[in-house]
């Protein structure tokens, strides 16, 4: 047999096989980023459903009395509207927090996300939510960075 048929025999089967090799990892990066983001959807539900229940408490405070942890150290209608609405605005934030972890959100967009927490996060009706030892259920990473704002404000009012 000719050597240099054989020769392209073997560059072409190396070629074959480096693309086979080459398009196996690539569907195993496909699909472990689109595992990456059916993460972040999941979580975005999750939240999403709570926030529902919250919205109903802004909607008709009585119901937020179904769970007394819900409103312990709440006084009137109008402290539970705010208390979960700034309940609602936290998880907004969770939400795009989550989402900026797991890389679905540019930092670019993210950042405009975080100065405006800064804004929210500085108001008196969100720090009293925030203070308020009532049951917030927050992803426990979000809810050390959530502290970090309060931590901000405080440190600021020091100086």
């Amino acid at each position: 047999m000719n050597p240099n048929f054989q020769l392209a025999a073997i560059i072409l089967q190396a070629i074959s096989s480096l693309s086979i090799g080459g398009g196996l990892i690539f569907a195993a990066y496909q699909f472990y980023h689109a595992r990456k983001a059916q993460h972040v959807a999941n979580f975005t539900k999750l939240v999403e459903l709570q926030m529902s229940l919250r919205r109903m408490r802004v909607e008709n405070p009585k119901l937020a009395n179904v769970y007394t942890d819900d409103v312990r150290n709440l006084h009137g209608e109008d402290e539970i509207r705010h208390y979960f609405f700034n309940l609602m605005q936290l998880s907004l934030f969770e939400i795009a927090w989550y989402s900026h972890e797991h890389g679905q959100l540019s930092d670019e967009y993210f950042e405009s996300w975080v100065k405006r927490f800064r804004v929210i996060a500085a108001e008196d009706s969100f720090r009293r939510m925030m203070a308020n030892p009532s049951m917030k259920i927050l992803h426990d990473g979000f809810q050390t960075y959530a502290q970090t704002f309060l931590e901000e404000k405080r440190g600021a009012g020091k100086a």
